[in-house]
């Protein structure tokens, strides 16, 4: 069980870094105006992206593995679930802000981008809350 716990925390360390810096790319895009700047973090934001999806698949993965594999219960873990279905759909909507960039369509300023960054890290700190102190 000790591997299948290691592998998840790796793989979620891995997602929080891309669902970390994707928003910020999009911060950066809101803000230029320069053609080739735009164009290059058009490529970032989709290599990016791109790159997160397995990432967040392997660690839904591993934790599904813990959950149902090696029975790990408690209403703790529902809360966690929740968190979790929250930022897969975070996840999502970066995706489709992604292809909004890449159609030149955003319609978001940068201010709104610095505020969107900020959910993971509060669902971070929630999900670390709800693992390590199981409050219920």
């Amino acid at each position: 069980m000790l591997w299948i716990k290691a592998l998840h925390i790796i793989f979620v360390t891995s997602w929080f870094a891309g669902l970390f810096y994707l928003p910020r790319l999009f911060v950066n895009h809101a803000m230029v105006t320069d053609v080739a700047t735009l164009e290059q973090l058009k490529l970032m934001e989709h290599k990016l992206f791109r790159f997160m999806l397995p990432l967040a698949i392997l660690a839904i993965t591993f934790g599904l593995w813990l959950w149902l594999i090696y029975g790990i219960s408690g209403g703790w873990l529902h809360a966690k679930i929740t968190l979790v279905a929250i930022l897969v759909g975070y996840h999502i909507y970066c995706g489709k802000l992604v292809n909004d960039f890449k159609r030149d369509v955003n319609q978001h300023s940068h201010v709104w981008y610095r505020w969107f960054n900020e959910l993971p890290v509060i669902l971070l700190c929630l999900i670390v809350i709800l693992v390590e102190v199981k409050p219920f």
